[in-house]
C-alpha cells in the first residue's frame, strides 16, 4: 500500500510541495542516507541529459543526479524554469532550452552538452504531455498529433541524437519514462496510451540493436506521481484515474531516485524492458521503502 510507503519515507504528498524549494545540499543529505544502496554505482563526473527538466519528475531527477555527483544537462521548452534550476544546482548544470519534437533542436542540445562536459553518458527521456484529454470521436487531429510529436518523436529524437556517440564511447544508458498506459487502454487517453506503447517498443528496439554496443535501454513505469500532469488529469474528470485522491500519488523524487538506481548494474536484468514502482520489491531494491 502507498500510505505505509509514505510513512516509511518520512513524508507524504504534502512533502512534495516542499521538495521544489529544496537546495542541492538537501538532496545530498537524502542521497547520503541511501548511498549504501547504490555504493557500487559511481555516477560522479558522468553527464546526464534530462528532457522535460523544468518541473516534476525531470526537475527532481536533476537534483538527485547532481547531488550524486553527476553533471546534468537540463532540456525543456521553458527557458526561465531550467535557468532557475541550473542556478540552484550550480556549475554541474547546463540549461538548454529545446523543443524535443524538433530533431535539429535536440541534436544541437546534445552537441552543446558534449562540448560543455566532454561526454553524454545517460539520456533520460522524461518530457511528455497528456493534454488535451479527449475521446477519439471528438479529438482534434492536430492536437492529438502534437502529443505524439512530443511523447513519441521526442523520445526517438533523443535516442537518435545520443546513440552514435554512446556507441563510439562503448556504451551508455537510455532511460525512458513509461506508464501503465503503455499496456492498457484508458478512456480519453488514446494519444497518451499509443505514444507510451510505442516508446516501450523503442526501448526494446534500442536493446535489440545496440545492447551489444554497451547501450543500456530501460523503461520506468512510476505509477501515478504528484505532479502537474496529475492536476491536469484530475481537472478533466474523465476516467477513474481522475477520481483518485491526491494522497495516493507518490512524490516526484521517488522516480528520480529510481532512475539513479537504474544507472547501476543492479538494474542490468531489466535492459530492454521496464521496471515498475508499483512493484514493492523494486521499491525495496531502490531504497524507497
Amino acid at each position: 500500500m502507498l500510505e505505509p510507503m509514505f510513512e516509511q519515507l518520512g513524508r507524504g504528498v504534502k512533502g512534495t510541495a516542499r521538495v521544489d524549494g529544496r537546495t542541492c545540499a538537501d538532496y545530498q543529505r537524502t542521497i547520503a542516507k541511501n548511498m549504501k544502496k547504490v555504493a557500487h554505482m559511481n555516477i560522479t563526473g558522468k553527464t546526464v541529459v534530462i528532457t522535460g527538466a523544468s518541473r516534476g519528475i525531470g526537475a527532481e531527477t536533476a537534483r538527485v543526479f547532481a547531488a550524486a555527483g553527476a553533471n546534468v544537462a537540463l532540456i525543456a521548452r521553458s527557458g526561465d524554469a531550467i535557468d532557475a534550476l541550473a542556478a540552484e544546482i550550480g556549475s554541474q548544470a547546463l540549461a538548454l532550452p529545446c523543443d524535443v519534437s524538433d530533431y535539429a533542436s535536440v541534436e544541437v542540445a546534445i552537441i552543446k552538452t558534449k562540448e560543455a562536459f566532454g561526454s553524454v553518458d545517460v539520456l533520460i527521456n522524461n518530457a511528455g504531455v497528456i493534454e488535451p484529454i479527449s475521446h477519439l470521436a471528438s479529438a482534434d487531429p492536430d492536437e492529438w498529433g502534437h502529443v505524439i510529436d512530443i511523447n513519441l518523436k521526442g523520445v526517438f529524437n533523443g535516442m537518435r541524437a545520443v546513440l552514435p556517440m554512446m556507441i563510439k564511447a562503448g556504451g551508455g544508458s537510455i532511460l525512458t519514462i513509461s506508464s501503465g498506459a503503455a499496456h492498457n487502454p484508458i478512456e480519453a487517453w488514446s494519444h497518451y496510451c499509443v505514444s507510451k506503447a510505442a516508446v516501450n517498443m523503442l526501448t526494446q528496439c534500442v536493446h535489440k540493436e545496440n545492447g551489444a554496443d554497451g547501450v543500456r535501454a530501460i523503461g520506468l513505469s512510476p505509477g501515478t506521481v504528484a505532479t502537474q500532469m496529475q492536476r491536469e488529469i484530475k481537472a478533466s474528470g474523465v476516467n477513474p484515474i481522475s477520481q483518485l485522491d491526491w494522497d495516493v500519488h507518490i512524490p516526484a523524487d521517488w522516480p528520480a531516485r529510481a532512475l539513479l538506481w537504474m544507472c547501476g548494474p543492479d538494474a542490468d536484468e531489466f535492459c530492454g524492458g521496464e521496471i515498475s514502482l508499483r512493484d514493492e520489491d523494486i521499491c525495496k531494491r531502490v531504497g524507497l521503502i
